[in-house]
C-alpha cells in the first residue's frame, strides 16, 4: 500500500504556541484577513478585548495594522502601542 501526500499547500512557517492561542481568539473573518497581513511580513502581536469585540493587532517593524471583528484591515489605525 502506497500513501501519497500532496503537501503543496502546507505552510512551512511555524507559529509559536502563544501565537496559536492568539489566532484562536480571532473570528473567522479575522483569521482569513490575517493571512493577507502575514504575507506582507506582519506578525500577530496581541488581541484587544478578545471576549466581546476582538481587535487583532499586527506589527511589522514600526508599522501597525489592525483587523476588526468583521475582518476589515486598517493599516493606519488610531492606536498607541506601548
Amino acid at each position: 500500500m502506497e500513501i501519497i501526500m500532496d503537501n503543496t499547500n502546507i505552510d512551512r512557517r511555524k507559529a509559536s504556541p502563544s501565537q496559536l492561542s492568539l489566532l484562536n481568539k480571532l473570528t473567522i473573518p479575522q483569521q482569513f484577513a490575517s493571512s493577507s497581513l502575514t504575507n506582507f511580513g506582519y506578525d500577530l502581536t496581541y488581541v484587544r478585548d478578545s471576549n466581546t469585540n476582538p481587535t487583532a493587532i499586527f506589527l511589522c517593524g514600526s508599522q501597525v495594522a489592525v483587523i476588526d471583528v468583521e475582518g476589515d484591515i486598517n493599516t493606519n489605525p488610531n492606536i498607541i502601542i506601548r
